[in-house]
């Protein structure tokens, strides 16, 4: 089955977090995650209010991204959205290395989630599907210096370190309801 067809499917069932359908778009870095949120908000938008978050305009920085920090963000958001009511995300500014301003997140039909850690068991417990995307670390690493550069090497050597653990202590790719592998 096509991949937005068993999204629309999934859509006819109640949803889990209050009216919102929570779908988690997870991976390790360059696997295509906001590439597939893109197609699924075109897909899926046509006839209801989707919102997409990417977890990179939230992460804590480089170094406390993938923290208890994040997983408290996230279950204060949906925790919010089930009970019909809208919240505030602090979106991080990369440049100041702060949070500066933040977006309001509303009730809406459907909410996409994407990043690492977007499918992390706080997120499955009121999303209506996950989604993990398969990627060899090599390429991924290769996919995100191409588009972000080299500078962020160290970084980014550091960061698969951390997802690999995240990923490991969660089960995040065991849990996913679709799995699907890039190339």
């Amino acid at each position: 089955m096509h991949l937005v067809g068993a999204i629309e499917d999934i859509l006819t069932a109640p949803a889990s977090c209050g009216s919102t359908h929570v779908i988690a778009v997870d991976g390790r870095a360059g696997s295509g995650k906001t590439t597939l949120a893109h197609e699924l908000f075109l897909a899926l938008a046509v006839d209801r209010s989707v919102t997409v978050i990417h977890l990179d305009e939230i992460y804590d920085g480089w170094d406390n991204a993938l923290s208890s920090t994040l997983t408290d963000v996230l279950h204060a958001m949906l925790e919010e959205l089930s009970q019909q009511r809208s919240t505030w995300l602090p979106i991080y500014n990369w440049s100041e290395h702060a949070f500066g301003t933040s977006k309001e997140i509303s009730p809406c039909d459907l909410l996409i989630i994407e990043g690492v850690g977007s499918g992390q068991k706080i997120v499955r417990e009121y999303a209506s599907a996950t989604i993990w995307l398969d990627v060899d670390q090599e390429v991924g690493l290769s996919r995100v210096l191409l588009r972000d550069g080299d500078a962020i090497t160290e970084n980014m050597r550091q960061w698969q370190i951390d997802e690999d653990l995240h990923f490991a202590l969660d089960k995040t790719r065991e849990n996913a309801d679709f799995i699907l592998f890039t190339i």
